[in-house]
């Protein structure tokens, strides 16, 4: 229900997709279709209309899956967007403006794309030139095999941008589709700090001694990061055998980690190259 000086309280419609994953009814989306609704509903292609319940909603990933009563209907096999290629043709499949399902042809622009949205950064995206438009999102992204290797997110909206559309890859997508399924939440390993990624311009003005890594603004109290030693200055250039040149390397060698796992961590204070270890936690909820 939204509220209006001129209209009074009104209903207020969104429109979105969907992939049903399973014939059990199981739904998955992006968590800002479904964020903050009081109801929600499913229009099949065969035109019934069912509602909704949510299962489980990540503002992380921006994913979310929904179910509905219902079995047998068919739904969509998952492809490994790990063997995209630049060029490859794809199709976004979604109910483009709230008209219905409609399908877009493009290529796979870009992989391996951050994107920050609303201050979350959103990691591992596939950038395509499949037109995506408001109601697509949530939809899939398909190869030619008509597997999933993408759920269409986000596109970059200005007068001097055509053909720039995300989509959050299968692979990276899947194992928290799965979690919400189980859990309904997904739990994150947790390092606590806060970085920047280091840039030859950043290492100049601040005097660093490399040109790449993630550079630790903060260190949160009694956090891991905390209990190994960290300082703000630091740069980690290492986290568990993976080589860290910024931001979006960090987070996600931190995300395939485990909870409860210790790490170990490289990093650069002033000229010295040292090394420490941190048992990473639960992401906490607030």
């Amino acid at each position: 229900m939204v509220t209006s000086g001129f209209f009074g309280q009104y209903t207020e419609y969104v429109a979105g997709s969907g992939i049903l994953i399973d014939n059990k009814g199981y739904i998955a989306t992006n968590n800002h279709v479904v964020e903050d609704a009081r109801s929600v509903y499913v229009e099949l292609i065969d035109g019934r209309t069912l509602p909704a319940d949510i299962v489980g909603t990540d503002t992380l990933t921006d994913l979310a899956v929904i179910t509905i009563d219902t079995t047998d209907l068919p739904y969509a096999y998952w492809g490994n967007s790990s063997s995209l290629s630049l060029g490859e043709w794809v199709l976004a499949i979604g109910n483009a403006l709230g008209e219905g399902i409609t399908a877009t042809e493009g290529i796979v622009s870009r992989l391996n794309v951050s994107v920050s949205v609303d201050g979350n950064i959103l990691y591992g995206l596939i950038q395509t030139t499949a037109a995506i438009n408001p109601g697509n999102s949530g939809g899939p992204l398909v190869n030619l095999s008509g597997e999933v290797i993408g759920i269409t997110s986000v596109k970059i909206v200005a007068s001097e941008v055509e053909g720039i559309g995300y989509a959050i890859s299968s692979n990276e997508a899947r194992p928290i589709i799965e979690d919400l399924i189980r859990n309904g939440r997904v739990t994150y390993p947790w390092l606590g700090v806060s970085v920047s990624t280091v840039t030859p311009l950043l290492a100049a003005s601040e005097d660093l001694a490399v040109d790449r890594g993630a550079l630790i603004a903060e260190v949160v109290a009694e956090s891991p990061a905390e209990a190994a030693g960290l300082q703000s200055g630091d740069v980690i250039i290492r986290f568990a055998d993976k080589e860290i040149t910024n931001l979006a390397n960090l987070i996600q060698a931190i995300r395939s980690s485990q909870i409860g796992q210790d790490v170990e961590i490289v990093f650069v204070r002033d000229e010295d190259t040292k090394t420490t270890s941190a048992q990473l936690i639960e992401r906490p909820t607030s």
